[in-house]
């Protein structure tokens, strides 16, 4: 989905149909990923008044994998967006801030929590109490995004690459992962590794296992259908 606006700031008709993509996504079979991105200069600087508060949390919730193709600068809610995807490729132009606070307000869409999560207390710390924006090549030092692109042309093709490979996995293993990760995070260790053992046993159970342990034996590629 493209965010399209004359500030680069999500309206509550975007948001709305935003929140009605992440569930047609969530509930279509054939919906593998869902990815977003801006429309003009920026991905997004922050969200006007009247935007539904479950946009954020909704696409974190998404089961199956998402994508924030940052395409310019994600400022304030615009990043708290983008952090609830799974993976951030970002142009080597963008900027990334959290500046709330400079208003008299603090951020509420999840930036306390995932943004130390991504890049550690300190620097979090240091982005949310002083303004500062980082540029690109330090939000990927940092860890904030995955993928660094030179230019629009070359966001398209790196982003072209990320949904190609994760449009070759199996669908239901993708899901199983992310399942893992996100909700393993905050178990310790060994609810983690359990977590994992009963989704692992759970995937054996599957057509896409059979469909990848007989492509494999023939040589060939898998045909997952999701099921």
């Amino acid at each position: 989905m493209r965010f399209r606006g004359a500030r680069a700031t999500l309206t509550p008709a975007m948001a709305s149909r935003l929140l009605d993509l992440i569930e047609q996504v969530e509930d279509d079979d054939s919906s593998r990923m869902l990815a977003i991105t801006g429309a003009g200069a920026n991905f997004c600087v922050g969200f006007d008044d009247g935007v539904d508060p479950r946009i954020v949390e909704s696409l974190a919730v998404l089961s199956k994998p998402t994508v924030a193709i940052i395409n310019g600068d994600a400022f304030d809610e615009g990043l708290e967006l983008a952090m609830a995807a799974d993976i951030r490729i970002a142009i080597s132009s963008a900027r990334f801030a959290i500046a709330q606070m400079q208003h008299g307000v603090m951020p509420h869409f999840g930036a306390t929590q995932r943004l130390p999560r991504l890049i550690g207390a300190a620097s979090a710390l240091r982005m949310m109490l002083t303004g500062t924006a980082l540029r690109a090549d330090e939000a990927l030092r940092l860890g904030l995004v995955a993928y660094l692109a030179k230019n629009r042309a070359d966001l398209a093709q790196v982003s072209g690459r990320v949904a190609q490979a994760i449009l070759s996995r199996a669908p239901l293993a993708a899901r199983l992962v992310k399942d893992a990760v996100l909700k393993g995070y905050d178990m310790t260790l060994e609810q983690g590794i359990r977590l994992e053992e009963d989704l692992y046993a759970l995937l054996q159970t599957t057509a896409d296992r059979a469909e990848g342990v007989r492509a494999f034996l023939e040589k060939r590629k898998p045909l997952f259908r999701g099921a």
